[in-house]
């Protein structure tokens, strides 16, 4: 790689590191945010490890791109050192975090039936942190019950009030819902749990083709770091700063 396309492809990443830093805050936080919204609802944890591990990527970001921009222009070799193993570290970070995303997307299915199963069984239609959990997936998603709206039927809440929740209405605001199953036209059929699942894993197959392009932007940062280091070299000099 030439030297001179090397210099800029060194500057190009370092200006986008701040704007690559931001979105990678915001890809964490996206994703904490989705998981968050069915808290009770999702008890492996461990789901949001990629989320902690984006943030603390974007953490180092605005500082690292400060770094190289400054290392490229001067052709420091110890900026330019430090340059390279911070990229190398997030680099691996990035693919770490891939990694998870990918072991835990996989982990999703058939995790959601029983957690999902026990939040309709503890809905009371009061604020809790069950029955809004549930409310706010259902309505989110357009869906009701586990399987589908029939699952409603073996809860304590159908027992004793002989209706669905509003959260079920296609529109909960319309007067015409009342939650009785002989209207079924006027509420959501298909269960969550198919529903929710594919919205976590859509939310990890987001978060992961974001790191993947930051990855391969790293990648193209190592190697025209030793494409300069190694010009330097061949031409007999020392950078002028060290």
């Amino acid at each position: 790689m030439d030297c001179g396309v090397a210099k800029i492809i060194l500057l190009f990443i370092s200006l986008i590191f701040w704007a690559a830093g931001a979105g990678l805050a915001y890809v964490g936080h996206y994703v904490i945010k989705s998981f968050g919204s069915f808290d009770s609802l999702i008890q492996n944890k461990s789901t949001l490890i990629p989320a902690a591990i984006i943030i603390g990527i974007s953490a180092v970001m605005f500082f690292v791109g400060i770094v190289g921009c400054c290392s490229t222009l001067r052709e420091s070799k110890c900026g330019l050192s430090f340059f390279f193993l911070i990229i190398m570290l997030i680099f691996a970070a990035e693919v770490t975090a891939l990694v998870f995303s990918f072991i835990y997307r996989g982990k999703i299915n058939g995790q959601l039936e029983r957690p999902i199963r026990d939040s309709l069984s503890k809905y009371n239609g009061e604020k809790n942190s069950d029955t809004e959990a549930v409310d706010s997936m259902q309505t989110l998603l357009k869906c009701c019950g586990v399987k589908n709206y029939t699952d409603w039927t073996n809860t304590t809440y159908f027992s004793t009030n002989k209706t669905l929740p509003l959260s079920c209405c296609k529109n909960s605001s319309s007067p015409q819902c009342n939650g009785r199953l002989e209207e079924k036209d006027q509420f959501n059929t298909e269960g969550c749990e198919p529903k929710l699942e594919k919205f976590i894993q859509d939310v990890l197959t987001y978060a992961m083709l974001v790191v993947v392009a930051f990855a391969i932007i790293k990648f193209f940062g190592m190697v025209s770091v030793c494409a300069i280091t190694c010009k330097s070299r061949r031409n007999g000099y020392e950078p002028l700063y060290a």
